[in-house]
């Protein structure tokens, strides 16, 4: 079973950047999508990021875009996730998934996903 271990997260006043990684064990990712999701308290999980095994194809959420960037190291087994010009509203807990498909990775949140890296946003 893949383990999925998020890093990375912390306190940054907005207009901050952050890095957040995502390594997984277990098994290797390299043929599965890769995505990041985030959920703030009281809200429902939302769909931040996601990045093809090749790399080629990386949908975002509108909330992020031109703000995040995702990107992966198959070497590594690791997920990243660049987030620049940092707003109070992205504020969540911030976890990484894996699935097979993109749909599927959408719908359910990754067939496996980690326990979650917390990102506090202050204004």
């Amino acid at each position: 079973q893949v383990q999925l271990v998020e890093s990375g997260g912390g306190l940054v006043q907005a207009g901050g950047s952050l890095r957040l990684s995502c390594t997984a064990s277990g098994g290797t990712v390299d043929n599965y999508w890769l995505g990041w999701f985030r959920q703030a308290p009281g809200l429902e999980r939302e769909f931040v990021a996601a990045i093809s095994w090749t790399g080629y194809t990386r949908p975002y959420a509108d909330s992020v875009k031109d703000r995040f960037t995702i990107s992966r190291d198959n070497s590594a087994n690791t997920v990243y996730l660049q987030m620049n010009s940092l707003k109070p509203e992205d504020t969540a807990v911030y976890y990484c998934a894996v699935d097979s498909g993109l749909r599927d990775l959408r719908a359910r949140g990754g067939m496996y996903r980690g326990q979650g890296t917390q990102v506090t946003v202050s204004s």
